[in-house]
C-alpha cells in the first residue's frame, strides 16, 4: 500500500537543513541536515506514524488538499510517498491471531499444497486496503 500525504518544509538556520511538519499525522515532526536528509527522515517518521496506527486498528487520516494547507513565507511543501508495504515489512512486529472458518474441501485443497492460509490471508487483506487507499485519493 502506498500512501500520499503533504508536508510543510521550514529552513533551519542554524544547520542549514530543514524542519518537516507532516499536518495531516498529529505530532509527526522530523527534521534533516539537508533537503534530500529531511526527506528521509519525514518519510520514514510519517511510515512510522501510520504504522502505529495500522497496528493498533486505527483508521488512517485522509491527506489533505495540497492547496489548502497555509504555511510560512520561508517554508513550502512537498508530498512524502509513504510505501507501507515495505515499511512493514522491514518494521512492522505485531501479529495478531486469527480463527478463521473455510469449507473442509478448501481447507484439504490447502493443505494438499501446502499453501500458507496466513500469508494468502495477509496478501488478500492489503489488496483490499490498498485498493480502498488508491480509490480514497482519486476522490
Amino acid at each position: 500500500m502506498k500512501l500520499i500525504y503533504p508536508a510543510i518544509f521550514t529552513p533551519c538556520i542554524e544547520n542549514n537543513g530543514f524542519t518537516v511538519i507532516v499536518p495531516d499525522l498529529p505530532g509527526c515532526v522530523s527534521e534533516g541536515n539537508s533537503l534530500i536528509s529531511a526527506i528521509e527522515m519525514a518519510t520514514d517518521a510519517a511510515s512510522g506514524w501510520v504504522l502505529d496506527e495500522l497496528e493498533n486498528g486505527n483508521t488512517l487520516p485522509n491527506a489533505s488538499d495540497y492547496n489548502a494547507i497555509s504555511h510560512t513565507p520561508d517554508s513550502f511543501i512537498s508530498l512524502l510517498t509513504l510505501d507501507m508495504d515495505a515499511y512493514t515489512e522491514k518494521y512492522g512486529q505485531k501479529a495478531v491471531r486469527k480463527n478463521i472458518t473455510i469449507p473442509a474441501w478448501l481447507n484439504t485443497y490447502g493443505e494438499k499444497n501446502h499453501l500458507n492460509f496466513s500469508k494468502i490471508l495477509q496478501d488478500a487483506l492489503f489488496s483490499m486496503v490498498q485498493n480502498e487507499s488508491n480509490n480514497k485519493t482519486q476522490k
